[in-house]
């Protein structure tokens, strides 16, 4: 049987030994592609925080030291005559500012203070200073009956994180895939060039016998010719898995990010998982977590967001300006907040389209055609994703029986092999079943990898659909506040 198969290795390599489980954990915690999955997941970590902190309060100071001015323009004379002159200015202004968006009007408030000071200069020398201060305004800025992005951001943006935690789940999962794959690349390699090493030893010890048979005059040279061509085959096939042993090696160490000069051998997974997955289950824990059904909602979103700003971009808009405070003008500075005067400031600004060809219907019309298509092709996604589920469901309830009777199929090549080596020593069978039962041995073995390899691949390619481990019975997770 395969899981008795022990690899042979010099002494003196450097061999480092890994198992299924090994391999897996190594791709998730230290691969190149783990890594990129990862800063992936941080990039829309950082994106959802620039997102929740432009509805704080934002404290900005704007200064202005000093703006220089030298320039020739027209006066007016005490005689009401006008004039060019060259004039001498500078200004040095101030203000603090604070003000915060109203997510669910899409209006902002805001509240300043500043300070400016003005110097007029005749040629060199200073002839006055003046100073206007601000000492506090309120003000709100609110566009009336216009598209409000602020208001669709509250909605898509939350799903946009929760969309990007789940992919993070299914990237480690596609990574236990391609770990997987890697894996069983390396363990096919390494266990044909077990065989064809102990099919090579095989051959020569049958040929040596055939020779002194065929001395003897037992066999035809027929036989002993078809023996030495089976021996140089096998030292082909030794020859060859050995370069498929060094090209998949290479290809797994890379992808594991290991840079040492250790060989890798790797052990014959033993242990799987038998159960049997309820596809109710399963298709209700994937439109519970996965990235897939998050996506759907987001791209409706999107699509009811377009038509909204269609609608609201091209009709009758308006956007008003209210603003009041206290401010004061002085040529000392400390009379500059005395006594302060009010202000007040209030604007409505108007948008009214009286005539654009119908060019407002047709973006209207384009927004709502591409809303019923997401509609539409979401529709099918559900269905088809329910079906791909079913299908994967399928395939692993049938996977540990395939396994056992692969395994079971390998043990008999083996004995079948080993009896009719022993029947044609004593000359009871012809080469020629000798041969058909040493490459059944083979097949078999190399069709027990490959349920190995078809097991794992849908074990993991369920928990990336469903991001559910049915054998701890608990969706999957990570500490994310440990990857930020």
């Amino acid at each position: 049987m395969i899981l008795g198969l022990n690899f042979l290795a010099n002494a003196q390599e450097n061999i480092k030994i890994l198992s299924f489980e090994d391999v897996i954990t190594i791709a998730k915690t230290q691969s190149p592609d783990g890594l990129v999955a990862k800063n992936k997941y941080l990039g829309s970590y950082w994106k959802y925080k620039s997102y929740k902190a432009s509805y704080m309060p934002m404290l900005t100071l704007d200064a202005t030291l000093p703006n220089m001015n030298r320039s020739i323009s027209k006066i007016t004379l005490s005689d009401g005559s006008e004039v060019f002159q060259e004039q001498r200015s500078a200004n040095y202004s101030m203000q603090l500012g604070l003000s915060k968006i109203i997510g669910i009007t899409g209006g902002q408030l805001f509240v300043n203070s500043g300070i400016q000071r003005l110097d007029l200069y005749n040629n060199s020398t200073m002839t006055s200073t003046s100073y206007l201060s601000t000492p506090i305004s309120v003000g709100y800025r609110q566009p009336i009956f216009n598209y409000n992005p602020y208001r669709w951001e509250r909605k898509i943006e939350p799903i946009l994180f929760d969309e990007a935690k789940q992919t993070y789940l299914e990237d480690r999962e596609q990574l236990s895939i391609k770990a997987s794959n890697l894996y069983f690349d390396l363990l096919d390699a390494q266990i044909r060039e077990s065989i064809a090493g102990i099919n090579q030893a095989n051959n020569d010890t049958l040929y040596k016998i055939a020779q002194g048979r065929y001395n003897l005059g037992k066999i035809a040279e027929n036989e002993l010719l078809q023996l030495e061509l089976s021996l140089l085959n096998s030292n082909l096939q030794v020859e060859q898995t050995r370069n498929d042993v060094e090209v998949n090696h290479f290809r797994l160490k890379s992808f594991l990010g290991m840079r040492g000069d250790e060989k890798i051998e790797l052990q014959i997974p033993t242990q799987m998982p038998n159960y049997k997955i309820d596809a109710s289950k399963a298709i209700a824990e994937a439109r519970s977590n996965s990235s897939e059904v998050k996506s759907y909602q987001r791209k409706l979103l999107e699509a009811q967001s377009s038509v909204n700003r269609a609608k609201m971009e091209n009709r009758f808009n308006a956007n008003v300006y209210a603003l009041y405070g206290l401010t004061q003008s002085a040529i000392e500075f400390a009379d500059a907040y005395k006594n302060p005067q009010d202000q007040q400031q209030l604007s409505l600004g108007l948008q009214i389209p009286i005539l654009d060809w119908g060019q407002a219907r047709a973006k209207i019309k384009m927004a709502e055609s591409n809303e019923e298509l997401i509609n539409t092709q979401v529709a099918q996604q559900k269905i088809d994703f329910d079906q791909q589920i079913l299908i994967k469901v399928m395939q692993f309830n049938m996977q540990y029986h395939q396994l056992m009777i692969a395994a079971k199929a390998d043990t008999i090549g083996e004995k079948r092999f080993a009896v009719t080596k022993a029947r044609y020593m004593i000359g009871k069978v012809d080469i020629t079943e000798l041969n058909i039962a040493m490459t059944e041995k083979d097949r078999a073995t190399q069709d027990y990898i490959a349920a190995l390899r078809s097991f794992w691949n849908t074990y993991y390619e369920i928990r990336k659909l469903t991001l559910f481990d049915f054998v701890q019975n608990k969706p999957l997770s990570v500490d994310f506040d440990n990857l930020n």
